[in-house]
């Protein structure tokens, strides 16, 4: 195995553990989640060091392999895949906290402006200090399964595809923008149970939107970065969000 490798696949390591983890300490901190400006409780059915220990096997096992998978599939593409070697740790850190930042402060202007057109009120936070744990969680797990795994696969499929046209950057534009709407189209089961909604048709068609629209920022960033500089640049960008987004906003 390549020292490059070698490399990766410990840091990669490292991060499905921190996921496992997480998982597994938030089930004890679920608390509530602000919904419409209520609170609701959430709870499980299970004693919580049972969910706790599903959490851990599932994240460290389940989405441990089908990251691998994903990894193996980015570097036939010729991409990063956990880290540019070529860049330095400082910039694969302090690239993905601004961009973050930035990505964050867009969304709670953007939600401000989606509330004046329908009545569901702003989109639901989980409260402190789940929110914390919620943002490692989404940070490294969602970005494995949707930026790792599924933007990987479907640059692989569409680079088959159109390999004789050379037009590889196009591809994987459209395969980021895949990944991106299946990221955002991911959350609507989650708000149909919040809301207390059994059919997407019952959701305002500007609320569809700004779902799609939010989610599908995060998700474009996020894919761009992470075929330029790696999975450790995705991962950064969306843990950044979610602790402005969730953490922060989510407090005040």
């Amino acid at each position: 195995m390549k020292e490059e490798t070698k490399k990766q696949l410990k840091v990669y390591t490292i991060l499905v553990i921190i996921l496992a983890a997480a998982a597994a300490l938030s089930v004890f901190f679920l608390g509530s989640i602000q919904v419409g400006g209520q609170e609701i409780p959430m709870e499980i059915e299970i004693p919580l060091y049972l969910g706790a220990l599903a959490n851990f096997g599932m994240m460290l096992i389940g989405y441990g392999l089908v990251g691998l998978l994903g990894y193996y599939l980015s570097k036939k593409l010729g991409w990063p895949g956990i880290f540019n070697e070529r860049e330095n740790w400082k910039r694969l850190f302090l690239r993905p906290l601004y961009l973050g930042v930035i990505a964050g402060i867009i969304l709670i202007i953007a939600q401000k402006v989606f509330v004046l057109f329908h009545n569901l009120g702003e989109l639901p936070h989980p409260a402190f200090p789940l929110s914390f744990f919620a943002s490692i969680t989404a940070g490294i797990g969602e970005e494995l399964m949707f930026r790792l795994f599924l933007l990987s696969f479907w640059a692989f499929i569409l680079h088959l595809l159109f390999k004789r046209f050379k037009k590889q950057n196009i591809t994987n534009w459209i395969a980021v923008i895949i990944a991106a709407l299946v990221f955002g189209a991911v959350h609507f089961p989650t708000a149909m149970i919040l809301y207390g909604f059994t059919s997407l048709s019952q959701f305002p068609i500007i609320f569809i939107v700004e779902i799609l629209l939010l989610n599908g920022i995060v998700g474009v960033v996020a894919g761009r970065e992470f075929i330029k500089y790696g999975f450790i640049a995705a991962v950064g960008i969306h843990f950044w969000v979610d602790i402005v987004w969730h953490v922060m906003y989510g407090l005040f």
